[in-house]
């Protein structure tokens, strides 16, 4: 397989695992860490010089984007999966007629969502519940942000064929270049200029686009053995199923978790403009607290479809054993640090005399997710693990169960008085433990399926 001579490539089916999926997923925090640094940034340039009305407008609108670009998101992981396969079973072939027919298929989803946005954008913030004083704004903001989606999708594809094939630091970089863009525009358009929430909104779309036309640029240029030749564009139907199974499901699984998190957040905004400012500002926060562990369950993916590629099997499992333990101990270092500072986060963001109601609400929403993000942190491995051996309706089923709980839940607890908003709080770690116990007890009986395999075989070599 060609190694990029400007980039340390991972082929993590060999050497010592705990050392290799950390080193694979360093690079992925960092960047998540980049981006959510960014939303941050935005919120606060946003609450400081436009006011909690419009923070509140892109707070929602954050949430609606998440959910659409989680359909490409989806997609992409879905298709990095293929990648890492290949990869790990040396079929350079497969790789290349893999983007060939992944990129057509992706490209084409892309525009067509483009397409469906502009022509519902009414109907859809209709359909979020939001306050008619918020309303203006956040159709001005997505109107304006939607611009730079096609940029976003080239981004997202071309980082996850990056990552299938062992290079999580190229991406890291495009992103930085993305972030610090971003964050000089938006102080630009907004603080120096005096464009408003539209200037916020075209800040973004240019750092996007520019973001992928890098990678993009940077794949053409450094991979010359993946890039499609003339004889792979052709319609392998025994890669295309595979692809479509794996993205498929990973996008379903994708998008059902983001519509279940915008459900919620239509709750949210019924609850008015205080509540739906104290959720965007938290919500991100909460985000970038559990965006960690996230990012090494996306690390440990890519370690196990390599290994399941090359046929690795007891790999897996010593794999599956040390990453849980890793993510635990992560999980409970980081429940302590956003329970004690959860009032001082908020703070950052939200200025005490003019927000002391949004504060408040903020600090409860982080200390109850806070406590539980161990949930959170096995479910993200399990989502991994179930993608990359080729069984992503496990995936979807977790994510079904975890979601349908909460928004369940959610819209249950909020409409008794005397509980309120915070059942919508409560019923998210719920969620989480709920498909952990399904997901935990499905994967000990495949790796039990695994072991009695492993002792028949011995049993038949001693024979």
């Amino acid at each position: 397989m060609q190694k990029n001579r400007l980039i340390k490539q991972h082929d993590l089916t060999t050497g010592d695992i705990t050392k290799g999926i950390w080193s694979f997923a360093v690079p992925l925090m960092l960047g998540n860490v980049m981006q959510q640094l960014y939303n941050l940034v935005d919120t606060w340039v946003v609450g400081t010089y436009l006011g909690n009305g419009a923070l509140a407008a892109v707070g929602s609108s954050y949430t609606l984007m998440t959910f659409l670009t989680s359909v490409i998101i989806g997609l992409c992981l879905g298709n990095s999966t293929f990648v890492s396969m290949s990869f790990g079973s040396r079929k350079e072939k497969d790789i290349r007629n893999g983007i060939f027919m992944s990129s057509m298929f992706i490209g084409a989803l892309t525009v067509l969502m483009i397409v469906i946005f502009y022509s519902s954008l009414h109907r859809i913030i209709a359909l979020l519940q939001v306050p008619e004083e918020i309303v203006g704004n956040m159709y001005t903001y997505l109107f304006w942000v939607f611009f730079g989606f096609f940029g976003t999708f080239i981004y997202n594809y071309v980082s996850n064929v990056l990552r299938g094939v062992g290079n999580s630091v190229a991406p890291l970089i495009f992103l930085g270049v993305s972030v610090v863009l971003n964050i000089v525009l938006d102080l630009l358009f907004v603080a120096v200029l005096g464009s408003g929430i539209r200037g916020a909104a075209i800040a973004t779309a240019i750092a996007q686009t520019v973001s992928g036309a890098g990678v993009l640029i940077y794949f053409w240029c450094c991979y010359g053995a993946y890039r499609p030749k003339k004889e792979d564009f052709c319609w392998d139907m025994v890669n295309l199923k595979k692809i479509l199974s794996l993205s498929g499901f990973t996008c379903l699984q994708q998008s059902v978790m983001n519509f279940g998190i915008l459900m919620v957040q239509g709750i949210v905004n019924s609850f008015g403009a205080v509540i739906m400012a104290a959720f965007a500002v938290a919500v991100k926060i909460d985000t970038i607290a559990y965006m960690p562990v996230q990012d090494f369950g996306n690390a440990f993916s890519v370690f196990v479809a390599q290994n399941y590629g090359a046929g690795e099997k007891e790999r897996i499992r010593i794999g599956v054993k040390k990453a849980f333990l890793n993510v635990i101990v992560f999980c409970v270092a980081i429940s302590v640090i956003v329970f004690t500072l959860a009032e001082p986060f908020m703070k950052i963001f939200v200025t005490e005399a003019n927000s002391s109601d949004v504060i408040a609400a903020g600090v409860q929403y982080l200390r109850i997710e806070g406590t539980f993000y161990i949930g959170i942190g096995i479910l993200f491995l399990l989502y991994g693990y179930f993608r990359a051996v080729n069984k992503p309706v496990m995936s979807v089923v977790l994510t079904v169960i975890s979601l349908g709980t909460r928004v369940l839940l959610a819209y249950t607890l909020s409409s008794v008085e005397s509980i309120g908003v915070i059942g919508i709080w409560v019923a998210i770690p719920i969620g989480w433990f709920l498909a952990d116990a399904v997901g935990l007890l499905h994967l000990r009986s495949a790796l039990a399926y695994h072991n009695i395999k492993k002792m028949q075989e011995r049993c038949n070599e001693l024979e």
